[in-house]
C-alpha cells in the first residue's frame, strides 16, 4: 500500500486524480460485491464467487510479488467464503451479508477505540519515555500529587453539579412552556448555545467574565454591571475555589438546551388521558408533575442525566480555553493533556485510564437502562 501512495505522490496532478477515483470506485465495487452478489444463491452467483477466489490471489500476487501471500489469501478467501455459506443460519449467505455490513464498523471500531484503549492502558505503566515499566507509580502520583488531587477533585464537582441544575433547568423550562404560544421560538433561544462550540461559548463568556483595573472602562458584562453601580471590579477566574463554578456555568448554560429539547419531547408522549384522569382525581398541578409526568419520561431523564454527566466528565475545551487550568481551575482531560505537553506520557495515560474507568459506569448503567426499557416494551 506505501508503494501505491508513493507511485501516485510522483504522477501529475491531473492524473492522480482519476486514478483515486478509479481506486474509490473498485473499493465501492468489492463492497457492494461482499454485500449484495456474494450472499446470493444460484449457479451463476457459485461461479462468481468461484472468479473472485480466483482473481483476487492473481491480484495478490500481482501486487506483492509473493506467491506465498497469493496462497495464503486464496485459502482464506476461500475458507470464508465455504464455511460462511455452509454455517449460515437465516439462509445461504446471511452470516456472510452480516460480516460484510459489520466489517467496516468492527474495523473503525477497532482502530479508533480498542487499540487506542490498550496503548493507553500499557502506557500508564512505563515511564515519561515508555522504556520502563514502572507498575503504579504513575496512579500513585496521580492520587498523592496535591495537584492532582485537587485536579480529579474538580472532575467530581463538575459531574455532580452540572447533570443537576442543567437537567432541573431544562425540565422546568420544557414543562412551563409547553403548549403555550410561540413554544418553538422559545425552545430557539434556550437550545441556541447548543449550536455554539464549547470554544466559541468559552470565548463568549471569558468575555462577560473579563476584569480591567478600576481606573479603566470594564468590557465584561458582569464587571461592567459591578462598577455600574458602585462596586469594585472582580477577576471572576481568578479567584478560587468559585472560579470553577464560574467556568461550570458555561456548561450549564449549553447543556440546559439539550436537556430541554429531549424532555420536552418525552412530555409531549405521555398520554393525555392519564393527565385528565389525574385530574379527575382531584390533584394539583404539582401532583400531576410528580405521579404522572416524571413517571412517564424516566427514560428520557435518565438518557439526559447518563448524557450530561458523560459530557462534565470529558469536559476540556471550557478549561483549556478560559483558564488552561490555572488558579486551581484543572480537571482529567485538561491535566492528561498537560502532562503530555509536557512529555509525560506515562502520568497522562495514567489520567486517561482514570477517566475512562469514571466515565464506564455510567456508560454500563445506561446501556442496561436501554436494555430494560426494550424489555418492557
Amino acid at each position: 500500500m506505501s508503494a501505491f501512495f508513493a507511485w501516485l505522490a510522483q504522477l501529475p496532478a491531473l492524473v492522480q486524480i482519476p486514478i483515486v477515483i478509479l481506486a474509490f470506485a473498485a473499493v465501492i465495487g468489492a463492497i457492494l460485491f461482499f454485500v449484495e452478489i456474494a450472499p446470493r444463491s444460484g449457479t451463476v452467483y457459485t461461479v462468481i464467487r468461484l472468479v473472485v477466489c480466483v482473481a483476487a490471489p492473481l491480484l495478490i500476487l500481482l501486487l506483492a510479488g509473493s506467491y506465498p501471500w497469493a496462497i495464503i489469501g486464496a485459502a482464506v478467501l476461500g475458507g470464508l467464503f465455504f464455511i460462511i455459506d455452509f454455517r449460515a443460519r437465516k439462509g445461504a449467505g446471511y452470516l456472510f451479508q452480516l460480516v460484510g455490513f459489520l466489517s467496516p464498523a468492527i474495523l473503525l471500531l477497532a482502530v479508533g477505540l480498542i487499540i487506542p484503549t490498550i496503548q493507553t492502558t500499557i502506557q500508564a505503566f512505563m515511564n515519561s519515555r515508555g522504556e520502563r515499566f514502572v507498575g503504579f507509580d504513575n496512579f500513585i502520583w496521580v492520587f498523592t500529587q496535591p495537584d492532582a488531587i485537587r485536579t480529579v477533585g474538580n472532575t467530581v464537582v463538575w459531574v455532580l453539579i452540572v447533570p443537576l441544575i442543567s437537567t432541573i433547568a431544562g425540565l422546568a423550562y420544557a414543562v412551563f412552556i409547553d403548549k403555550s404560544r410561540g413554544e418553538k421560538y422559545f425552545k430557539i433561544l434556550v437550545f441556541m448555545p447548543m449550536a455554539i462550540s464549547l470554544v466559541g461559548a468559552s470565548i463568549i463568556w471569558r468575555f462577560v467574565y473579563t476584569a480591567r483595573p478600576a481606573d479603566q472602562e470594564q468590557i465584561g458584562l458582569l464587571n461592567g454591571i459591578l462598577v455600574f453601580f458602585g462596586g469594585q471590579p472582580v477577576d471572576f477566574l481568578a479567584v478560587a475555589p468559585w472560579n470553577t463554578l464560574f467556568l461550570i456555568v458555561i456548561l450549564i448554560w449549553v447543556q440546559t438546551g439539550f436537556a430541554m429539547v429531549v424532555l420536552s419531547a418525552a412530555i409531549k408522549g405521555v398520554p393525555a388521558e392519564q393527565l385528565e384522569a389525574a385530574e379527575l382525581d382531584g390533584t394539583n398541578a404539582w401532583q400531576q408533575f410528580l405521579n404522572v409526568t416524571v413517571p412517564g419520561i424516566r427514560s428520557s431523564l435518565i438518557v439526559v442525566l447518563t448524557t450530561i454527566s458523560i459530557v462534565s466528565l470529558k469536559v476540556f475545551d471550557i478549561v483549556r480555553t478560559t483558564t488552561a487550568g490555572s488558579n486551581d481551575t484543572s480537571v482529567i482531560a485538561n491535566e492528561m493533556y498537560t502532562q503530555f505537553k509536557n512529555f509525560e506520557q506515562g502520568r497522562s495515560a495514567a489520567f486517561a485510564v482514570v477517566l475512562f474507568l469514571l466515565v464506564l459506569p455510567i456508560v454500563v448503567y445506561n446501556a442496561r437502562q436501554i436494555q430494560k426499557q426494550k424489555e418492557i416494551r
